[in-house]
């Protein structure tokens, strides 16, 4: 009788153990497989990454609880990297991939596509999901041209010729 009882115990433990850690995973932000989050993308996309690009990025990579641990932004200085050729951490790889020149993305990636159990210390613990908002700032040296509107002036003469037909 004790062992049963001792048994079916130990069973409603175990079952409230993998519920509690199932929770707790949710709540902290770890994700198990690769998210991608468009934050904007540009009206026209010319100019787009692809696997052998060499790319340049900005970013702001950060801990789920929060924590900066490196930010290009701050420094002014994009990455540089071979897109797809293992420079990186497989997560950016394939998040970056079909990325626009001036798109914004969030990548949340898991421990298993950023630096494993073993981490990176001593800024990135083992285990962390990593969470990068990311902006592609180049491909193959090609930088997006934002539109600029050049103000065309007329003088009331020259409107009065394109327009007097109708007046």
């Amino acid at each position: 009788m004790k062992l049963c009882k001792f048994f079916m115990v130990s069973s409603v433990l175990v079952v409230f153990f993998i519920l509690s850690t199932s929770v707790w995973a949710k709540k902290s932000g770890d994700v198990t497989d690769l998210q991608i989050g468009v934050k904007y993308k540009p009206d026209t996309c010319e100019i787009q990454a692809h696997k052998g690009d060499k790319i340049k990025v900005h970013y702001r990579g950060k801990l789920t609880d929060g924590t900066v641990f490196d930010s290009s932004f701050e420094r002014g200085d994009p990455i540089e990297f071979e897109l797809g050729s293992g420079q990186v951490i497989k997560g950016w790889d394939q998040g970056i991939l079909g990325m626009c020149v001036g798109e914004k993305r969030k990548l949340k990636i898991p421990a298993k596509l950023g630096y494993g159990e073993q981490g990176s210390p001593p800024t990135i613990p083992g285990g962390a999901t990593l969470i990068f908002d990311t902006e592609l700032v180049a491909v193959n040296g090609n930088h997006q041209v934002e539109e600029k509107k050049v103000p065309v002036s007329y003088s009331s003469e020259k409107l009065e010729s394109y327009f007097g037909l109708f007046w």
